[in-house]
């Protein structure tokens, strides 16, 4: 079956959408110019529109009615350099366009996706971290850049000893408390260094020695680091049996019967593994966790834990800052080695503010907390979560192995998704990421360490971009088939 691509154009009506194919360049149509007569254009886009409009309707798309379905006329728009489209009459008019070059379908199978104009940005961006940040975020930032809450100045220029920067860190705890239903016997701490920093944080703080036994899991690279990091405070033991990457959650783990702590990454950036819930430890055992890249995704009984930190840069906000949660009795224990500013207790006792702080940082943090709250909360970012990686991992294990995952299902990230092309085809990977390139899809290149393809697609990711994606490798697998 030869597959043709097209891409597609939005209109919107304000209230509603509707999705319109642009042919390729072949038909005379190029960036919503007009190139050639309109009339043959005219005649083939109506056809294409009824045609994907009824498919909206067939899947129940919300947006999508049978009066769509019903008649999609397409008509010139005033510009000569524009698309417009009418509907029957009873229905609004269009109020304006957008060309999408990032979605591609296979219209032999009906496959697109529908894209909502209102939040449709420049790229999609899928990187890893530096990740996309919410589109109200940067609007609120970008508005209050220069003159923050009336204040003459930019939140960057205000001291962070000010009422207002102590109000603002107050608040952004508060809200990062009401997210996450955080325990009051544990600290919220606002610190820098990045997630890296914690691994010597973490058995500097709660190991007592270099012959204290320290237990870690290692499912990935940045376990792996943070093992290979607290060798230097203490005495580490993988519990995985071969100390190699974990892959199957089924095996038996082999904890120290007197580890200080149980350290764990709850997902892995880079090798896409992700723990659905806390591992089983023994009773009474401190459990750590890394929640950098899967904080606030689903839900996280905090007081399971001893210490939850969590780099910002991936569903938090910016980097500079990392969150650190620490249960109260854990304070004070740090060894006396330990350089006093990755001394948790120091930290806590000021508030986050015993040195200068991130102040833009928690800022940004501040915003994405309060969006979160707006948009539902972590159960719906929860059910977010679990609706796009299934539309991900939907095409993956239906390509008929022309896409595959190197990770076992139960233990696939909802937040990082690495997959090959045709068991890691080196020339059709770098075909796909150059077409995903010209499609305006970023930072899908797999880590440099392994290679392949990776879809990151935290919070601010929506569904309908990891639709588009979808689309895209629909078509790029039917053209390679």
């Amino acid at each position: 079956m030869t597959s043709e691509r097209i891409a597609v154009l939005v209109l919107s009506t304000g209230t509603s959408k509707v999705a319109v194919m642009r042919p390729d360049t072949e038909t005379g149509v190029e960036n919503g110019q007009m190139a050639g007569d309109w009339e043959p254009v005219k005649e083939q886009l109506q056809q294409i529109c009824v045609k994907v409009v009824g498919a909206l309707v067939n899947t129940a798309a919300p947006t999508a009615t049978k009066a769509h379905r019903a008649d999609c006329s397409i008509t010139r728009a005033a510009s000569t350099h524009k698309w417009g489209a009418a509907r029957a009459a009873r229905e609004e008019p269009i109020d304006r366009v957008l060309v999408s070059e990032c979605c591609l379908i296979n219209p032999s199978s009906n496959r697109f996706a529908l894209l909502d104009c209102s939040s449709m940005t420049a790229v999609l961006n899928f990187g890893a971290g530096p990740a996309k940040l919410p589109r109200e975020v940067l609007e609120v930032a970008q508005k209050e850049l220069l003159d923050w809450h009336g204040l003459g100045m930019s939140l960057m220029e205000l001291s962070h000893r000010s009422n207002e920067f102590q109000e603002l860190i107050k608040t952004a705890e508060q809200n990062l408390r009401t997210l996450m239903g955080i325990p009051a016997n544990y600290k919220v701490l606002f610190v820098q260094g990045g997630g890296s920093t914690q691994f010597s944080v973490v058995p500097l703080n709660l190991s007592p020695g270099k012959d204290a036994v320290v237990d870690y899991i290692v499912t990935g690279a940045w376990s792996q680091k943070a093992a290979a990091e607290a060798k230097k405070y203490a005495t580490v033991n993988i519990v995985n049996a071969d100390g190699k990457q974990l892959t199957d959650l089924t095996k038996p783990l082999t904890f120290s019967s007197n580890a200080s702590y149980v350290y764990y990454c709850a997902n892995e950036t880079i090798h896409g593994v992700e723990f659905a819930g806390a591992p089983d430890v023994p009773a009474g055992t401190v459990l750590v966790a890394d929640m950098s890249s899967n904080i606030l995704s689903r839900h996280v009984d905090v007081s399971k834990f001893g210490l939850i930190f969590a780099g910002a840069q991936k569903n938090i906000g910016c980097s500079g800052v990392t969150i650190v949660i620490v249960r109260d009795d854990l304070l004070g224990r740090a060894q006396a080695c330990c350089p006093e500013m990755l001394d948790l207790s120091i930290h806590a006792k000021n508030g986050s503010l015993y040195n200068t702080p991130p102040t833009w940082s928690i800022y940004i943090a501040g915003l994405v907390f309060a969006w979160v709250l707006r948009h539902g909360g972590v159960p719906e970012f929860d059910r977010r979560s679990a609706d796009k990686a299934a539309l991900l991992y939907g095409e993956i294990d239906g390509s008929a192995g022309f896409y595959t995952c190197p990770v076992q299902p139960e233990m696939r990230s909802r937040m990082n998704v690495p997959f090959r092309i045709r068991g890691g085809d080196a020339a059709l990977e770098k075909a796909f990421l150059a077409e995903a390139e010209q499609l305006k899809m970023q930072q899908l290149a797999g880590h440099r360490s392994v290679g392949g393809i990776r879809a990151s697609i935290y919070n601010a990711i929506e569904a309908d971009e990891v639709q588009a994606l979808v689309a895209f490798m629909a078509s790029f697998r039917a053209a390679h088939a």
